[in-house]
């Protein structure tokens, strides 16, 4: 049996999710072997991923969304680095209740890059998901040596609303290192920069914006890649509408345009990083699953990703989650024979919540009476 499940985001983490559901499986068939593989699809929870998959863990301080310092941590193996946006720019570094949409930061995800390049990365796997930032990349870029000026030639302020006084860019400071690192944009999003399906339309309220901030970040964003265009060429234009681009806040299309970055959905980059392909080899059914299958679980979620690379194997493959909305024809159109929710045994949601760890031991108790019996 293989376990390639993502987290259950608020209750268990991925390598929680495993331990648990090997503990249910073991209950039914004690000497069952099974292999556990924690996945992500290069949103929070990344870097964990790939230190449960034998990748070292390094932490360094770097400046949080708020600009106040935090520990944040990237994962390395050889000249491999895992990054993920989130440990430095996540909302998951701001405080209870609090959201800076206009001004949050993405400086401390550039030192973060700037670190795994001190460590001798050449390759890069750049997780951007969960932000709390919407400033296109820029602070990112400050961080990695570009300067972003106003019209007196004073830096621009912090975060995404400033970038409306934005007059000049110069990217000649850029880190050198950069031109020879390969950096892998992972994500499971593919909207534009700017525009009804951009960073700020679709993700800006879910970091406090309001209908009147979502309009100025869409219009500074939009500025910030003309300003950039002057400096770049037309391929900055280009870049803000190609797919990636409105991830994370915009950093994807900091990331795109300045770093050379390339895109790719994030949980097939994470599965290759994580050796899926051999940790498959034998297998004879594979368990993923997520905190909620949903409608977004079949557009580059995890889960989707996991079947559909069993499927291609001739794997079966089913799920545990922790709420299921999806009907059993979406469910096998994904590759995922059969799923199993939490609710089911237990149809008070916050229970599930609180009792997400002995609840989905009795869930793949199920699977295993299911599918070993």
């Amino acid at each position: 049996m293989l376990i390639a499940a993502d987290k259950f985001k608020g209750s268990l983490t991925a390598v929680q999710v495993a331990r648990r559901v090997t503990a249910g499986l073991r209950a039914v068939v004690p000497d069952l072997p099974v292999r556990a593989l924690p996945v992500a699809d290069g949103g929070d929870g990344t870097v964990d991923a790939a230190v449960a998959a034998g990748f070292e863990r390094r932490e360094v301080r770097v400046t949080g969304p708020l600009g106040t310092e935090v520990t944040a941590a990237y994962a390395l193996r050889e000249r491999t680095a895992v990054v993920e946006m989130a440990e430095a720019s996540g909302l998951q570094r701001l405080p209870d209740g609090v959201f800076a949409p206009l001004t949050a930061t993405t400086y401390g995800t550039g030192e973060l890059l700037g670190a795994a390049l001190d460590a001798g990365a050449r390759t890069v796997v750049f997780g951007v998901g969960g932000s709390a930032t919407t400033d296109g990349g820029a602070g990112m870029l400050a961080a990695l040596g570009a300067r972003f000026l106003d019209a007196d030639g004073a830096p621009v302020a912090p975060g995404g609303g400033p970038l409306r006084h934005l007059a000049s860019a110069d990217l000649s400071g850029l880190d050198p290192r950069l031109a020879d690192t390969e950096i892998v944009l992972a994500s499971d999003v593919d909207n534009p920069l700017t525009g009804p399906k951009g960073a700020a339309a679709v993700y800006g309220p879910q970091k406090g914006a309001t209908e009147e901030d979502v309009a100025a970040l869409d219009t500074a964003l939009a500025h910030f890649a003309r300003v950039l265009g002057r400096t770049l060429g037309p391929r900055a234009l280009d870049h803000a509408d190609a797919p990636g681009a409105g991830a994370a806040g915009g950093i994807g299309y900091g990331a795109l345009v300045a770093l050379g970055a390339s895109f790719r959905p994030g949980i097939d980059v994470m599965l290759d990083v994580l050796g899926f392909a051999p940790a498959l080899a034998g297998a004879r059914l594979v368990i993923t699953g997520e905190g909620s299958l949903d409608e977004q679980t079949l557009h580059g979620k995890a889960p989707a990703g996991v079947a559909a690379a069993a499927r291609a194997a001739g794997v079966e493959a089913v799920a545990v989650c922790g709420r299921l909305a999806l009907p059993p024809q979406a469910l096998g159109a994904a590759g995922i024979r059969r799923a199993y929710a939490l609710t089911d045994i237990e149809p008070d949601v916050t229970r599930c919540v609180a009792e997400a760890g002995p609840l989905l031991e009795r869930l793949a108790a199920r699977v295993a009476r299911d599918f070993l019996n």
